[in-house]
């Protein structure tokens, strides 16, 4: 099943007075890139909220927002530097003395004074918490997987209608190919006849063998062949299950150099507004292609 590795998904938990909530959203990117956005409090859950996330996709950028309401499972506590307290009251004490200053150090001073008082989290965390968080997590890959599958759908059933449109073209290029030979081969002939004239003799055979060299240079057959063959491919990785957009990226250079290829041998008018055709659905294929897993 064809994915689209742009999703969205959210996940919400009550518990008593404590809510926590898990966002993720998912675009496109060539690996599988997980950007966790979350408090402190979660650290501690990060390798298995990744190996989670992993479990449900192999491509894209990933990013997860987790918020926590509540302190239920926030046990937090004050601690003082007591080391540096004692060095700035001596420091206070002696600014005190250096310049007669009178009156006792206030507690406001004591209190604005940076990195003295802090506020911690303890790093003790309930399995609930954990569990809670982590399906949380899975709840909200879910509903991404959902999106992304529904969105591969459509992408995939475009893609297949431009195969179409891309073989249908390909097959007017195939008719075609015998008579643009023949009228090549005529015209190659006429030129060297107009250019030897009677002016001197020169061996017929020779002549036909060297027309017949320069026309199969304008031949297209072998670029029709592969063309044709990618385009079998590419239904048959469309029909599989697993992740299908680097393989269908691959092809899709591969078919864009053989249209660059019947572009640059054809000197035939209607073969170049076709194979013009073939590159734009190419290209529109492509930009598919970007959006699937």
């Amino acid at each position: 099943m064809a994915k689209s590795m742009t999703g969205y998904g959210t996940s919400t938990t009550h518990l008593e007075n404590t809510t926590i909530s898990v966002e993720i959203k998912s675009i496109n990117h060539r690996f599988l890139d997980i950007i966790p956005k979350y408090p402190r409090t979660f650290i501690f859950l990060e390798d298995k909220i990744k190996k989670t996330v992993k479990s449900y996709f192999s491509r894209g950028r990933i990013e997860i927002h987790i918020n926590i309401d509540g302190d239920n499972f926030v046990n937090k506590s004050i601690v003082t530097d007591w080391d540096l307290l004692d060095q700035y009251v001596q420091q206070l004490k002696k600014i005190k003395d250096r310049y007669a200053l009178k009156g006792d150090i206030p507690m406001s001073v004591l209190t604005e004074l940076p990195d003295l008082i802090t506020v911690v989290e303890n790093e003790e965390k309930p399995s609930e918490l954990q569990n809670i968080v982590l399906t949380c997590v899975a709840n909200a890959c879910k509903q991404v997987e959902e999106m992304r599958m529904e969105e591969g759908k459509n992408l995939l059933e475009d893609i297949l209608k431009r195969v179409s449109s891309i073989r249908d073209m390909v097959l007017l290029l195939e008719g075609r190919r015998e008579k643009v030979i023949e009228e090549y081969r005529l015209r190659i002939k006429k030129r060297i006849e107009e250019y030897i004239e009677d002016s001197i003799t020169i061996d017929k055979g020779q002549i036909h063998q060297e027309i017949a060299i320069l026309s199969e240079k304008g031949d297209i057959t072998e670029e029709i062949t592969r063309l044709l063959s990618h385009l079998e491919q590419i239904e048959e990785i469309c029909q599989g299950e697993e992740s299908i957009g680097r393989k269908l990226d691959f092809i899709v250079q591969e078919m864009n150099r053989e249209a660059n290829t019947i572009g640059s041998k054809s000197t035939d008018s209607q073969i170049g507004r076709w194979t013009i055709g073939i590159k734009s659905e190419i290209e529109k294929i492509k930009e598919q292609v970007q959006n699937l897993e």
